[in-house]
């Protein structure tokens, strides 16, 4: 099977002032683990916003929920929103896309590993250390046409982790905590987004031995190595 990159999806969006904003065009079945709009739902727009990256986030933001639907209602977005914060800026936004198959796959990125952590890192140690307030979120959003079932939603979850994972290990980035190699950080967030029922190729499964799951693979450990290299940039000229 032959993986191309596909310059010819287009997903509206845009970046107004430090806010990503995605329009879906029409209401979307969606899988996330966001702040604002997460869970199984429906939705018609899909917000990351920057924050501030200094000082103690959870006492500057203490209902994310209701912020985000706040900005949204500002923004005039119409429809159920799901919103996701980062303290990353929008300049290190990096997408992509692939296609096979009559089936293609879109990933949105903003990347920071400052709080990279190993998954089964017991929590404590963060709370008692002076860099569990410092920003570093990986944030993915995946769309396609394809339409999953509600089995399919959670097998993409579980692959966009797994190659989020994969990368981080292959370019060695470690746990703040403890210095071991770090599948994520301790504030990551995925959104899904695939076509309702009827409107896109139907999907069962989403893992890693099919089609829809190798694209989303793809997808993903493209952006996180772009993310990587933008964040590694970033925190250097940030010192």
């Amino acid at each position: 099977m032959t993986i191309r990159t596909s310059r010819s999806v287009r997903i509206q969006h845009q970046v107004i002032r430090n806010t990503l904003v995605i329009r879906l065009g029409s209401r979307k079945r969606v899988l996330s683990s966001a702040p604002l709009g997460g869970g199984f739902g429906l939705a018609s727009s899909i917000l990351n916003h920057q924050v501030e990256a200094h000082g103690p986030i959870k006492r500057r933001y203490p209902t994310p929920a209701r912020y985000l639907q706040e900005l949204a209602s500002r923004l005039r977005l119409s429809g159920k929103t799901i919103g996701l914060m980062t303290a990353v800026p929008m300049t290190q936004l990096v997408t992509a896309q692939v296609a096979a198959k009559g089936l293609w796959v879109a990933c949105f990125a903003t990347v920071g590993v400052t709080n990279a952590v190993r998954a089964g890192e017991w929590p404590l140690r963060w709370a008692q250390s002076k860099r569990f307030n410092k920003p570093g979120t990986i944030n993915l959003i995946v769309i396609t046409n394809a339409s999953l079932s509600r089995t399919a939603m959670v097998g993409a979850v579980q692959v966009v982790t797994e190659a989020k994972a994969s990368v981080l290990i292959d370019r060695a980035v470690k746990s703040t905590g403890n210095q071991s190699l770090a599948t994520g950080t301790g504030t990551d967030a995925v959104v899904v987004v695939g076509a309702l029922r009827g409107q896109g190729p139907p999907q069962p499964y989403s893992g890693t031995h099919t089609v829809i799951g190798a694209l989303i693979g793809t997808v993903v450990a493209r952006c996180v190595s772009r993310g990587l290299t933008k964040a590694e940039r970033w925190q250097r000229a940030s010192r």
